[in-house]
């Protein structure tokens, strides 16, 4: 039996395991399990380990992106470029090998729709999942800034500095917040949304619910909207093709 799994915090929500379950049988793949591994604390990480069979990679979730990378024996170029790791193989003589599959997930879904105005763009939050999506916006070559409730970096502003100004320039704008996620499905991050037009693309890394509020306002804004649905279905195939390498 082949095992691969989710490590996380209260991830019993989580796409990944009913992806994995789906694929397992509709592809006709024998064997192979995909479980979730919910950690209070990444320090259990290693114990964990050592306790269970047969694990070939895990996929790695909320908070624990950059925290895990200690505890790995080697990063992908990538990974390391970016400073969070979404995806872990494990080789035969148990080696751990970080990998980040979230910047591909995110370059090939909003890749189809971006135009020629789409040159600057804002995330909102600063956590793993935002590092792969910088890294993701400058193979594109759109410049970006960090939104952050307590910015300290010189690419990062706050909340209460998004003025129209910025708003107009910065055409594309990431929500990487777990904010508007289920089921407090009420709230949105605070941005001027008065500011966002057709020419803005709205991305949402969650997706459940599927249209959150940040996701609503932007339609009445007549941006483009976009969930982290297809992100996240590009990232799984991803890592299953590392675990397979």
């Amino acid at each position: 039996m082949r095992r691969f799994g989710l490590i996380g915090k209260d991830i019993s929500y989580s796409f990944s395991k009913n992806y994995f379950k789906n694929k397992f049988e509709t592809e006709n793949i024998k064997k192979t399990t995909y479980e979730n591994f919910d950690l209070d604390n990444i320090t259990l990480f290693q114990s964990k380990l050592k306790q269970e069979n047969n694990i070939k990679g895990f996929n790695v979730t909320i908070p624990y992106k950059e925290s895990i990378m200690p505890f790995l024996d080697k990063l992908n170029k990538k990974a390391k470029a970016i400073g969070a790791v979404n995806t872990i193989k494990i080789s035969k003589k148990g080696k751990l090998t970080g990998y980040n599959t979230d910047f591909y997930g995110f370059k090939n879904t909003i890749k189809p729709h971006l135009k020629s105005h789409h040159k600057k763009a804002l995330i909102l939050g600063t956590g793993g999942a935002s590092k792969a999506i910088a890294y993701a916006l400058k193979t594109l070559n759109i410049k970006y800034l960090f939104v952050s409730r307590n910015p300290s970096k010189e690419d990062e502003i706050s909340y209460a500095e998004l003025s129209e100004k910025i708003i107009t320039k910065h055409q594309i704008i990431i929500n990487c917040t777990p904010l508007g996620t289920y089921p407090n499905i009420n709230i949105c991050p605070d941005i001027p949304y008065d500011f966002i037009s057709k020419k803005h693309i709205l991305f949402d890394l969650i997706y459940n619910p599927s249209e959150t509020k940040f996701l609503t306002i932007g339609k009445i804004r007549n941006a483009t909207i976009i969930n982290g649905q297809r992100m996240l279905e590009f990232q799984a195939e991803k890592s299953w093709e590392i675990w397979n390498k």
